[in-house]
Order: structure tokens, then sequence, then C-alpha cells
């Protein structure tokens, strides 16, 4: 048996959008079921398939939290429910009057299917104008992101987005303009015109 040495992973920072293209990307869609999916998605940090199988009794209205059961690694947890997605899935819920899943499927008793969500995802980027090459994924990085850019703490982040590890979270501290924006190159300080 050979000890070959195993070649090391690769690591790569997620793509996120900014505070902007996120607004361009929800504005573009007018749909209010997948303006609700996609709001949710954004300002709870979601992954594609916690959305997707939301029911109704997942949402706490009162204390503006989602409950996220048996998500990924099986365990439970919460992450906030904000005003502006609540609205949303208020005039949602008017209009399409969901009973068990909180965003139903075509077929009876099913909640809708991921890839449907994709494809409103990629309509809704096309219309936005992004070029980037970027996922219904990305709208949870860019939560991660935009929350630690704005101060909240690393450990709250991981508890939200239900990370095992604060290894894991600790990748978001790569990519937040919050210190690197704040660097100046030398170039900068040159004075070259």
């Amino acid at each position: 048996m050979v000890n070959l040495p195993r070649p090391k992973r690769e690591r790569k920072l997620p793509d996120i959008l900014s505070r902007q293209e996120v607004l361009r990307l929800l504005e573009a869609v007018q749909n209010p079921k997948h303006r609700a999916i996609m709001l949710l998605t954004y300002s709870s940090g979601l992954r594609l398939g916690e959305v997707v199988r939301l029911k109704i009794e997942d949402i706490d209205s009162a204390r503006r939290l989602i409950h996220l059961r048996q998500a990924k690694g099986r365990k439970d947890r919460y992450t906030v429910l904000s005003q502006v997605a609540l609205d949303a899935l208020r005039a949602y819920f008017k209009q399409y009057h969901p009973d068990q899943w909180l965003f139903p499927g075509a077929q009876p008793g099913r909640h809708l299917h991921e890839r449907t969500v994709q494809k409103v995802f990629e309509q809704a980027r096309e219309m936005a104008g992004i070029r980037k090459n970027v996922s219904v994924h990305t709208l949870r990085h860019s939560f991660a992101t935009h929350l630690l850019e704005s101060g909240t703490d690393l450990r709250y982040i991981q508890e939200l987005l239900g990370h095992k590890s604060s290894k894991t979270t600790e990748i978001y501290t790569h990519v937040s303009e919050r210190d690197i924006g704040r660097i100046q190159s030398p170039l900068d300080t040159l004075g070259i015109q």
C-alpha cells in the first residue's frame, strides 16, 4: 500500500450579490408567490430545499421567526423573518390560500419543485441585468455577507444559517466588504493622475 499525499481540496469563495443587485433582482419578480419565495430566501438565509418545504405552521408571524424542521443535518433551527417578507407572504396568502405547504406544487399534496424556483431566479437575474454566475443559493451567501457587513456577530450568523462549525461561517469574512473595502491600495496614495 502506497501512502500518497491527498491533493488539496479547492477552496472557492462564493459569489455574492451587492445590496443593489439583490434589490434589482427582487424587484424583477412580480408574481406574488414567486416574490414571496425570493424575499424569504434572501431575508432569512434559506437553502432552496428549505424554502420549498416550508409549511404554514413553520411561520411564526408574532415573533417574526421561521422554524426550520429537520433541515440539513436533520437539525431544527430558527431564523429571522423580515417584516418586508412577512408582508409579501400575507399578500401571497390572500391571493393563493395555501393549506398545507406554504408553497404548494402543481401536484396536490406536494410542495413546489426546486427547479421551478431555479427558473424563477434565472428569469429575474436576466431581467435585472445581472451577469454574474449566480444561483438561488447565492441569496443565502448574500444574506450572510450583508449581515456581517452590517456588524452582526459571526456566531449569530452561524446560528441563523444552521452551520455546525464556525469554520463554515468564517468564509463570509473573506467576501465581506466591511473590512476589505476600507483598505486603500498604495497606488491610490501616490498621487498619480
